[in-house]
């Protein structure tokens, strides 16, 4: 049971740092249009991944929590996304983003196990 805490807690923890991370890439971005577009997509879907999985934690029920983490999965995908399109645009150099999309990817990995093993759990019922 202490090792699922400590697991949740470090989950927390890195959604959290990435969402910061986001933000203060954000922050970073050039004015253009484009990259401000963008941008506020990715500040929107990785603070949201951040939020939505602290929210899980809290869930009152095993179906809520299948409901958070299904929304995690697809904010963690969706920042995957806007990161890979700042690179790809030649917006941001991919040097720059390189480990917050490397982490980002990490987390979407973890959370799509969650979301599998929950959902193998429930359809076992």
């Amino acid at each position: 049971m202490e090792d699922k805490i400590e697991k949740t807690e470090e989950l927390l923890t890195r959604t959290k740092n990435a969402a910061l991370r986001i933000i203060r890439l954000y922050q970073r971005l050039p004015k253009s249009g484009e990259c401000q577009v963008i941008g506020k997509q990715l500040l929107k879907s990785g603070t949201s991944m951040a939020a939505n999985n602290r929210s899980a934690c809290r869930a009152r029920s095993k179906a809520e929590f299948f409901s958070k983490i299904c929304i995690v999965v697809e904010e963690t995908d969706e920042t995957i996304f806007w990161i890979e399109l700042l690179a790809e645009a030649k917006l941001i150099p991919v040097a720059k983003i390189r480990s917050l999309h490397d982490e980002t990817i990490e987390l979407l990995s973890i959370f799509s196990a969650t979301r599998k093993t929950i959902s193998r759990q429930t359809n076992k019922k």
